[in-house]
């Protein structure tokens, strides 16, 4: 590999494979619902850390090995976007302080991908991912030191990291039932084949676009876009102690539009938070300061010429700038507790706030949250103790990460696995005096609701022994699919048949964004006339991809 610049061309080769092939990673899902979202949550993981290697110097393996850690571990969407991010941070913690990097120390590397992955899992198991890191690992070690050439190692390795993964179905029942390899595998060997094609001189494209092919066999060159009309991608945060007026947002906009594309403003009456692609970035810094103070101020060269020099003296303005106006920063008093949630739905969201929680986070399942998203968000909840909802069992690791990052408040990640549970936890939850009692009240609040969620399938198969037809309405609960049939008012009523219980006296219905309230409200007749017993409720969720949240309490 030798240099930073061959390492930085290994690494985008291969986050571009993967994000090529994103959608069939996706399909390997084991649950045949529109939501399966490996492959989108790895290669999202990997695009984010892109954005940073692009940055890097070519002259320092250093650089870009901190670039290719750091921007994956901040950008990490998912369970697997989390895992892949530490199978790179141990990667590149072991080539970091090379002067050049040969085939021996990349096979070190490997082994200390596996290491690192595994620590990060609390219970790891078999058939996943890790197993296909630790294939990789183990064939590295083995080979060490032989001699063939280091190409031929290499081969050597991705070669027995595919024969891993065709073998993951048989580790774990649930892919052999539904026919499927692991999908978080074949995004990791996807990767490793691009890295591969690089270092073997091969022509590779490095381009992030729409087009999925669902083949590795591609051959393809390098892109570069020298279309862009403006060079800085910049973004910060206006805040003020009391209320922006009420045409701040629009009289910004304007501005913005006049110097810039690429607009985002979005906010509420204490913050505003501006993304601008433009050709000065301190225009936008000083029409920030007109309205409050900034924080979280950013500037990335988006042409990459001389990067390094006009990305620190942007930042160096902007934080002159600051400087010149911290007389006029109000101090911020901190509440004891504040909330960060992960939602799904503008129904569901504003369940959230008008429960009190601090920040929702727009994402669940079809756009799981990346490690920065929870920070940002953690930031802007000006409370000493953060609790935090992820909501879904797939953003729990991310979430987690971030709570490790965090260093200026105490942060705690309750593990929901729906936005269900999380509106529970809002719905019951006292503050205590201390946070252990809080956390086992929020415990409880889980233990206490049940849930159902229905949606549709994508494809035949088969899971814990139900034949699953393309386009039935599938049934999912808290421990995985409860029930699936033609008919979606008999897939949501065989459902609650098999988690009904005698103490059961709440049923809340969210409907989603394909759903009419009409079509809802016959749901909830029918549940009063099958059991005279329930109080039944109906709400608008407005989620996409499941047609019904269901609770029961």
């Amino acid at each position: 590999m030798g240099n930073a610049s061959n390492l930085k061309g290994a690494f985008l080769a291969g986050a571009s494979l993967l994000y090529k092939n994103r959608d069939y990673v996706n399909e390997l899902n084991v649950f045949p619902v529109p939501d399966g979202d490996t492959g989108t949550n790895m290669s999202m993981t990997l695009k984010s850390a892109c954005e940073a290697v692009n940055a890097a110097s070519d002259d320092s393996i250093e650089e870009v090995c901190k670039a290719i850690a750091s921007g994956s571990l901040r950008g990490a969407r998912g369970n697997s976007g989390v895992i892949m991010s530490q199978i790179l941070r141990g990667f590149t913690n072991h080539l970091k302080d090379a002067k050049k990097i040969d085939t021996e120390l990349l096979l070190e590397a490997i082994q200390k991908a596996k290491d690192t992955a595994y620590k990060a899992v609390v219970k790891p198991k078999e058939g996943t991912i890790l197993t296909v890191i630790r294939a990789l690992a183990e064939k590295a070690e083995e080979i060490s030191g032989s001699s063939m050439s280091g190409i031929e190692k290499l081969e050597k390795v991705v070669e027995y990291g595919d024969e891993m993964l065709q073998k993951t179905p048989d580790m774990l029942p649930i892919l052999k039932e539904a026919g499927v390899v692991d999908s978080g595998g074949q995004g990791l060997m996807y990767f490793a084949h691009g890295v591969l094609s690089f270092l073997k001189g091969e022509e590779v494209e490095i381009a992030f676009d729409e087009k999925s092919p669902k083949s590795t066999n591609i051959n393809l060159k390098v892109v570069e876009d020298q279309d862009i009309k403006f060079g800085y991608c910049t973004e910060c945060i206006i805040n003020t102690a009391t209320s922006f007026k009420a045409n701040a947002t629009e009289e910004i906009i304007k501005y913005l539009e006049g110097i810039g594309d690429s607009l985002v403003v979005v906010g509420d009456e204490q913050y505003i938070k501006i993304h601008v692609h433009t050709n000065h970035p301190g225009r936008v810094f000083e029409k920030g300061l007109e309205y409050g103070f900034l924080t979280n101020l950013k500037v990335d060269n988006l042409k990459l010429e001389h990067q390094e020099k006009v990305i620190k003296d942007a930042e160096k303005k902007a934080k002159q700038f600051a400087k010149q106006h911290e007389e006029k920063k109000p101090p911020v008093k901190l509440k004891e507790i504040g909330f960060v949630a992960v939602s799904n739905g503008d129904g569901i969201t504003t369940f959230f706030s008008d429960l009190g929680c601090d920040k929702v986070i727009t994402g669940g399942q079809t756009m799981n949250p990346s490690t920065e998203d929870f920070l940002n968000a953690i930031a802007e909840v000006h409370a000493k103790k953060v609790f935090v909802f992820p909501n879904n069992s797939n953003i729990i690791m991310a979430a987690k990460q971030a709570k490790d990052i965090v260093k200026d408040k105490e942060v705690y990640v309750i593990e929901t696995k729906n936005v269900l549970q999380g509106i529970n936890c809002m719905i019951y939850f006292t503050e205590k005096e201390k946070v252990e009692d809080m956390i086992e009240q929020f415990k409880e609040s889980i233990n206490n609701v049940k849930t159902i969620q229905t949606t549709y399938s994508i494809r035949n198969t088969v899971i814990d022994g139900i034949d699953i037809k393309e386009n039935d309405y599938i049934s999912l609960g808290d421990k995985g699919l409860l029930y699936t049939n033609a008919d979606i008012v008999n897939s949501i009523f065989g459902a609650y048949e098999k988690i009904k219980e005698d103490k059961d006296s709440v049923i809340s219905i969210y409907f989603g964004d394909s759903v009419t309230e009409k079509d809802a409200n016959k749901i909830k007749e029918e549940f009063e006339k099958r059991y005279s017993n329930l109080e039944v409720n109906v709400y608008e969720g407005n989620q996409p991809v499941y047609y019904y949240y269901i609770s029961v309490e």
